[in-house]
């Protein structure tokens, strides 16, 4: 066993210090994953500083009918939140369908973006895992990868991005928030999480010591018919095989705004630019919903045990698209024609 040193941090500032000026500090909020990833030797680190006593919970409105998430708030607080459920009920569906009851009690909003990839090579020791050990190779480009990533994948990493919330927030435009050492910044969600590249074991643009203190999500009328699918092998708590986060204002017939983003087939929240190109200005039925999500899946490079991943994707797509429509088309007949 290794030798492991706990503080509890009574301010933010204190909490910040204390990792800083430990290499292999790291902060512990639900401990839903961190504890897992030490157990298993798949992370290391020689302090734990417990952030649970901050002052970084709650749910703050922003003008315009923003939102401003604290980072220590719990999944299932967040996703029961009246402004949540009615402005972004996407954010809402996302944390309910992405884990179980005593998982959203315990999880933090900071934390769940943090989450690591559940890839079997990564969490194995014995495994050659360039996340978990820059250049030794990754198991499962030729291993057991029915699970894994066709979207944003390098020859170094293949593994899926395992955050249901964080691709409801790509769609959002959402922003993280955080403090470090320097100071405050606010990162774009969509930059938060970075593609393997050749150093899939670099995920976010954190400098050490820096904490995530909250989560913006900007006003966005089309999101209040937003809607999260989640596609899996089972109905209970499950990661994806696909998923989608899908916003639709349909004028006339016609796509005069539409948000997706897509999970489970992708090493980081996919936002699918590529499908919301094709829809931009478009008629809003099956058949353009069908050539943007065939758009969408061509550059997916699938290996020997994920190419069944594309179809279900596409479907996804389809489906989550149609169920946008179908419910602003509800709400129009319900007011009288306005939406």
């Amino acid at each position: 066993m290794r030798p492991l040193e706990y503080a509890r941090a009574s301010d933010v500032t204190g909490a910040i210090a204390a990792v800083t000026a430990d290499p292999r500090g790291a902060y512990l909020a639900g401990g839903t994953t961190k504890v897992d990833m030490l157990r298993i030797g798949a992370e290391r680190s020689d302090l734990l500083v417990d952030i649970n006593d901050l002052p970084l919970g709650g749910i703050e409105d922003l003008p315009g009918g923003g939102l401003r998430i604290g980072a220590m708030a719990r999944m299932s607080d967040v996703a029961e939140a009246p402004g949540v459920v009615d402005r972004f009920p996407v954010i809402s569906q996302a944390l309910l369908l992405g884990a179980s009851a005593q998982l959203r009690n315990m999880a933090s909003m900071g934390g769940n973006l943090l989450q690591r990839v559940r890839c079997g090579y990564f969490r194995d020791r014995h495994s050659a895992c360039n996340k978990r050990e820059p250049g030794t190779g990754c198991a499962a480009l030729d291993g057991v990868n029915r699970g894994h990533a066709v979207l944003g994948t390098s020859e170094h990493c293949i593994a899926t991005h395992p955050s249901d919330l964080a691709v409801a927030l790509v769609a959002l435009d959402a922003a993280v928030h955080v403090r470090g050492p320097d100071g405050d910044r606010a990162i774009p969600v969509g930059d938060f999480f970075l593609p393997p590249g050749d150093t899939p074991h670099l995920e976010h643009p954190l400098d050490h010591g820096e904490l995530i203190v909250a989560i913006e999500v900007p006003p966005a009328e089309v999101a209040r018919r937003s809607l999260y699918l989640k596609v899996r092998d089972r109905e209970s708590y499950e990661f994806a095989l696909a998923s989608a986060a899908a916003a639709l204002r349909v004028e006339d017939g016609r796509v005069a705004e539409v948000r997706l983003a897509l999970g489970g087939v992708a090493t980081r929240p996919w936002r699918a630019h590529r499908a919301e190109r094709v829809l931009a200005g478009g008629p809003a039925d099956r058949a353009a919903f069908a050539r943007a999500a065939r758009e969408e899946m061509l550059p997916a490079v699938p290996r020997s045990m994920n190419g069944f991943k594309v179809e279900p994707a596409r479907r996804t797509i389809v489906r989550a698209l149609e169920t946008a429509a179908e419910a602003q088309a509800g709400a129009g007949a319900g007011t009288g024609g306005r939406s």
